[in-house]
């Protein structure tokens, strides 16, 4: 009997990995990681994130312990053992790795499948002191087209910009996987959601694209970290956490990503991506990116 369209396409369980990297010690938390990971995927997760620089700490004191820490991508260690666990339980794994290449050193995130590497994003927009150890991501905002469907990633601050998330959405993204380090935001009423989480919401339902965000936790060097990891629907709505703002854990998501590409008509005369005034703006916000959402 043939199988209900709409239903299977892109089922998948999403994890986001909240962990606490201790600067400086990259065998301690790439043994945490790999350990977290495997949890995940143990549990079914396919989909894995994990936070930002997650392999080095975040708060450099200088650019020599910033290059100390960095290794390339791929090829250095924490990617062959994020790969070899990778290839073991056939998942994919989006992480934030400090990445040298040259002299230059990148924020990045990088891409990795059961039959190794896939990608790398380079963080476009540095957040603070990070401008004093690391170049401008060079990179663009890449899609990656694999089995499981259409990953696009960013870092933390590129949140903060709308052009991230769009641009991702007109390459034809399912799910945008953010390897974050959230802060503290000023004024912020601690009842109240994070702004980084009203944020991804917001963009989730306004590109039609699910998001998956893990932070960090645990002060670093006087840095406070929010935690509140978060996988949002498409909609818009949370699917999974957020969670704790203090504590190392794994939240989950159960997902079909091709409801991201079916659903994006709101209805009979209302589709996000195609009501766009191209005649106003340019299509591609000026990028050289290839669009990939029809």
């Amino acid at each position: 009997m043939a199988q209900a369209k709409g239903r299977h396409e892109s089922e998948l369980k999403v994890a986001c990995i909240q962990m606490a990297p201790i600067i400086g010690d990259k065998a301690g938390n790439l043994k945490s990681s790999v350990s977290m990971i495997t949890t995940a995927a143990k549990r079914g997760a396919k989909l894995i994130v994990l936070p930002e620089l997650c392999n080095s700490g975040y708060v450099f004191e200088t650019r020599e312990e910033a290059f100390s820490l960095a290794e390339p991508v791929p090829g250095g260690e924490t990617c062959d053992k994020w790969i070899n666990v990778a290839s073991k339980f056939g998942i994919y794994i989006v992480a934030g790795i400090a990445e040298r290449d040259g002299e230059d050193l990148y924020n990045s995130s990088v891409v990795i499948g059961p039959q190794g590497y896939i990608g790398t994003f380079r963080k476009v927009h540095l957040w603070n002191e990070e401008n004093l150890f690391f170049e401008p991501g060079n990179l663009g905002f890449p899609v990656f087209h694999t089995p499981i469907g259409r990953i696009g990633t960013f870092i933390c601050y590129d949140g903060w910009f709308p052009e991230s998330y769009r641009l991702c959405a007109l390459q034809g993204a399912d799910i945008i996987c953010i390897p974050t380090n959230w802060v503290p935001i000023p004024g912020q009423d601690p009842k109240r959601e994070a702004m980084a989480n009203i944020l991804c919401m917001a963009s989730a339902h306004s590109n039609s694209v699910f998001v998956a965000a893990a932070d960090r936790v645990s002060p670093e060097r006087g840095q406070a970290f929010i935690g509140q990891s978060l996988i949002v629907s498409y909609t818009g709505w949370p699917i999974g956490g957020p969670a704790s703002r203090t504590k190392r854990e794994i939240i989950y998501a159960d997902v079909n990503l091709a409801d991201a590409r079916r659903k994006r008509n709101w209805n009979e005369y209302n589709q996000i991506l195609r009501d766009r005034r191209s005649d106003v703006y340019s299509e591609m916000l000026g990028s050289n990116a290839l669009p990939g959402w029809y």
